[in-house]
């Protein structure tokens, strides 16, 4: 089975994807600022899922899957501080805050089952 098969990852990458998109919106002097770091930070959730899924261990699948939760909470706190500057109307940051709040549920239930 491959990591493009697990849903976490199909999530993940989604939840990139629309952080991608969403950031489109941003003033272009934010290009090097939180449009980069939000990217990268979304894009990195994603990337640990899949270099984790690769690796030979199972703790070394769940350090990755760390890895992603504090990605993933590094967006969140990014998003949050692009809201608060109104880098985009606050109203639209509500689904992608709640996309992220989605993804890191699904992170802790996948850690706490591998864990079990």
């Amino acid at each position: 089975m491959s990591y493009r098969n697990q849903f976490i990852w199909q999530r993940a990458v989604k939840l990139a994807i629309n952080c991608y998109k969403f950031t489109r919106l941003f003033p272009q002097s934010e290009l090097y600022g939180l449009t980069s770091q939000i990217r990268r930070s979304s894009v990195s959730v994603a990337s640990n899922i899949a270099e984790g899924y690769g690796r030979r261990s199972k703790p070394e699948y769940i350090q990755f899957l760390h890895i992603a939760l504090g990605s993933l909470r590094e967006l969140d706190t990014q998003l949050i501080i692009a809201k608060e500057v109104d880098l985009a109307d606050k109203n639209l940051f509500t689904p992608l805050l709640n996309e992220v709040e989605e993804m890191q549920s699904i992170l802790v239930a996948s850690l706490n089952k591998l864990k079990a």
